[in-house]
Parts: structure tokens; C-alpha cells; sequence
């Protein structure tokens, strides 16, 4: 999953990037309206952490021009603004997906972000099954051959998008910008050592192959 945090705090900002991370998602940051605007015109993110007070473009104003693309990011606004009145502007005039006040649980900032980015028309299936292996989004869990695989959150994330995959390969490029994000030096050796720890748990070191120039795929 790919987040974007528009915050113009540095420290709240980076505290949020940082345990966004920790849970396998890949975070860029913005700190302002008009960079976070461009950001998302750039790439395509699931989820958009949108700060309403944002220097140069408010976090309102980047709301509404995103909403009139045809297929924006799911936007979340967090914010000090915790009014009944003003949770019910954002979600209504503004046309934001979710709402949660400052000070937040981040806790419960996770499951919102993780909820939005469930939230969409051509959402997979919640368990994926590929020869003997079984990965359940929603529970976050995973097997192989009905014995329970203790993954972290980047191990889970790589074995989901090479399951996604069906067989076919998922590029290096791919795997750097979905899991992690843009400040992972691509020629980094952290994809590789992720897939090499998950051969040894699935207990096949066949399991995942490397096709050079093509990337990584599941086996039959």
C-alpha cells in the first residue's frame, strides 16, 4: 500500500511516516498543499493523510481539486478541527473518505488507513491461495500448507503482492515502490533479503524465483 502524509509538522510528520513504515507501507510526505497536490498528480497513491491547514494550498483546497480527478487517492483528513461541525464539512462539502482529530491514536490511524485502502470497487478477495500457501488480507494472516507463517509486516507485503501476481513477475521496481517507498536506495539489497527470509519460511527454496531481468515470481 502507498500513503502520502501531507503534514506540515516535520516532527508529526516523520513520527507518522516512521510507524506507517513499521506496518509495511510505503510513505512519502508532503509539507505543503500545493506539493502534496502535485505529488498525487505523480503517482498513485491509496491513501492521502491530508492535513487541513497546509501552507500555500489548504488541505480544503487540495480536498476538492483532487476530487475532481476520475480516480483520486482515498483522502483521510487529520486535523485539530474536531467539531461535530467540522468532521461533517470534511466528509460532506469537501468530499473527504474519512475524518479522525488531532491528538489521534495511531493506532486507530492504522486501521482507518487500512480500511480505505480496502474500500474500493475492484478489491481483491480477502484470502489469496497459491499451491498450498493461504495469505488473508483482512486478518493479516498467512499459512503454508495449514501451518502458520510468523511474517513481519514487509515480509507479509512482499509475499502479498508476489500472490497478487498469480505466477507472473513483480518487478524489483515494483516490490521498492509498493512496500517500501521513495527513499529506499533501489539498489539496496533489503527486497532480497526479505525473499530470502521468506523461502525459509514457506520451507521451499524454490518457492520464489528470481528471473533477471524480469523480477520475482511464486513457483508452481
Amino acid at each position: 500500500m502507498r500513503v502520502l502524509v501531507a503534514e506540515d509538522h516535520r516532527v508529526l510528520a516523520r513520527t507518522i511516516a516512521t510507524g506507517l513504515r513499521r506496518q509495511a507501507m510505503a510513505v512519502d510526505v508532503a509539507g505543503s498543499g500545493d506539493e502534496a497536490e502535485r505529488m498525487c498528480l505523480l503517482t498513485d497513491y491509496d491513501v492521502l493523510i491530508l492535513d487541513r491547514d497546509l501552507p500555500v494550498m489548504t488541505g480544503d483546497e487540495v480536498c476538492r481539486r483532487l476530487r475532481e480527478r476520475t480516480d483520486p487517492p482515498r483522502i483521510l483528513m487529520l486535523t485539530a478541527a474536531a467539531e461535530i461541525s467540522d468532521k461533517v464539512y470534511g466528509l460532506t462539502a469537501l468530499g473527504a473518505d474519512d475524518y479522525l482529530a488531532k491528538p489521534f491514536d495511531f493506532a486507530e490511524l492504522v486501521a482507518r488507513v487500512r480500511a480505505l485502502s480496502r474500500r474500493t470497487p475492484t478489491s481483491p478477495p480477502a484470502a489469496l491461495r497459491h499451491e498450498g500457501i493461504t495469505l488473508d488480507r483482512a486478518r493479516r494472516e498467512a499459512s503454508a500448507d495449514g501451518r502458520p507463517l510468523e511474517l513481519t509486516p514487509k515480509e507479509f507485503a512482499v509475499l502479498h503482492l508476489l500472490m497478487e501476481a498469480r505466477g507472473a513477475a513483480v518487478p524489483h521496481d515494483e516490490l521498492v515502490r509498493t512496500v517500501w517507498d521513495e527513499n529506499l536506495d533501489p539498489r539496496t539489497s533489503a527486497v532480497r533479503a526479505v525473499v530470502s527470509r521468506l523461502r525459509r519460511k514457506l520451507g521451499d527454496p524454490g518457492i520464489i524465483t528470481a528471473d533477471k531481468g524480469q523480477g520475482y515470481r511464486l513457483c508452481d
